[in-house]
């Protein structure tokens, strides 16, 4: 009688050892690979490639494995046995991901668009990360891939990627710290940021890209006589001028405003905010509607302050506006209230020329980029008593229906 246990029925069958000659095979065509080309031609490694490539099919996770940890530190790999390693799963490729320089950017992409969250991450992590593969990974929008790429200083980021990451971040506010630290995000992708940031990132990002124009001022100084000599009748040049000009407040539109000055139309406001103010403090602002609209139903009120210290308004019509947007002015202690506390430390802290070039970067990207949702609002919202206003005038109304009274 057999001194042995009995066989489970229901228990899987004993795997059944590993081949010592496969493993023995596997190595020698892993080192034939591996040769220099003093040693192997081309033609006799693809061929060695080959053959490799077909065994890997079958083999175990651990033999493929153990053939990628070999191969990582090579130069050249040919090119279906680094696909086919590439697209493994993580114990397999990792090796040649962490450990391979010379991995090409068509070896990286065919990586990312085949494998899993592990294998981008490592991919983002890697050095010197292209631009190509950078745009590829932020298309994903995978928040633990940008993240690690974000903090890879040596990874290359295209304008396109860049936008991209902006995008992200209103879903992903956590990579906004680390997007404000990369040195190929442009003032332009901040200022819309701003938007949706908290209140130490909008900070960052005033004190960081918050620039002067006093070099472009210097530089158009003598445009502008010619440009009236004009009448002002290039469009182009008109723009850029008045992006340029140290004047913020639009002078023309006193003539058509109920106020006489934009100090009036603040006074007004101060008892109560309505659309109609608002519109008018826009004009009188040199701001489109769409652009004043926005400053003031923003949940922050930093821009307010922008608003205030661009146009040459004092700390008293900031306390005025807020005031007349019905918002808290001090704590139950009698203090002044936390966001009103941190919108004046935000007036003090910038200056009126570079407060003026946020104030027109804002004007610019509001008035393009949400014309198509405008337009969609417009038409399948209420149009009833809209038609009489320009489209400026009804983007500012549909903006801040729900939070100004008529």
């Amino acid at each position: 009688m057999s001194d042995s246990a009995p066989l489970d029925p229901l228990s899987p069958p004993a795997k059944p050892p590993a081949s010592r000659a496969r493993i023995a095979l596997l190595k020698r065509l892993a080192d034939v690979v591996c040769l220099p080309s003093s040693r192997v031609n081309a033609f006799e490694r693809s061929v060695t490639a080959d053959l490799l490539v077909e065994m890997l099919r079958e083999a175990e996770v651990e033999e493929r494995a153990r053939v990628a940890r070999r191969l990582a530190n090579l130069t050249e790999i040919p090119a279906t046995l680094v696909r086919l390693l590439l697209r493994d799963v993580f114990e397999v490729s990792g090796p040649l991901l962490e450990n391979c320089a010379w991995l090409s950017d068509s070896d990286l992409l065919d990586c990312i668009r085949n494998t899993g969250l592990e294998h981008r991450k490592v991919i983002a992590a890697r050095r010197g990360v292209s631009e190509v593969i950078s745009e590829a990974l932020a298309e994903r929008m995978e928040p633990a891939v940008i993240d690690v790429l974000l903090r890879n200083d040596l990874a290359r980021l295209p304008a396109d990627a860049v936008e991209t990451l902006v995008a992200a971040t209103r879903e992903t506010p956590r990579i906004i710290p680390a997007l404000l630290k990369r040195a190929e995000l442009r003032p332009s992708h901040a200022y819309i940021l701003f938007w949706w940031a908290d209140e130490i990132a909008r900070r960052t990002i005033l004190q960081r890209f918050a620039v002067s124009r006093e070099v472009l001022q210097e530089a158009a100084g003598d445009v502008f006589p010619l440009a009236a000599a004009e009448g002002w009748t290039d469009p182009l040049s008109r723009k850029a001028l008045q992006f340029i000009e140290r004047r913020q407040r639009n002078r023309a539109a006193v003539d058509k405003s109920p106020y006489d000055s934009l100090e009036g139309a603040v006074a007004a406001a101060e008892t109560g905010m309505t659309r109609e103010i608002a519109e008018e403090i826009s004009y009188l602002s040199g701001l489109k509607p769409m652009t004043g609209a926005k400053i003031f139903t923003d949940a922050g009120g930093e821009p307010l302050a922008i608003l205030c210290k661009a146009t040459g308004l004092p700390k008293s019509a900031l306390r005025a506006l807020w005031r007349g947007l019905r918002r808290p002015e001090t704590e139950d202690d009698g203090t002044v209230a936390a966001p009103l506390a941190r919108v004046l430390v935000t007036y003090d802290m910038i200056a009126v020329d570079r407060a003026q070039t946020v104030l027109r970067y804002w004007n610019w990207s509001l008035s393009s980029a949400l014309t198509p949702t405008l337009l969609k609002a417009i038409r399948d919202g209420d149009n009833e008593g809209l038609d009489e206003y320009s489209l400026p005038q009804r983007a500012a109304m549909l903006a801040l229906s729900n939070d100004f009274g008529r």
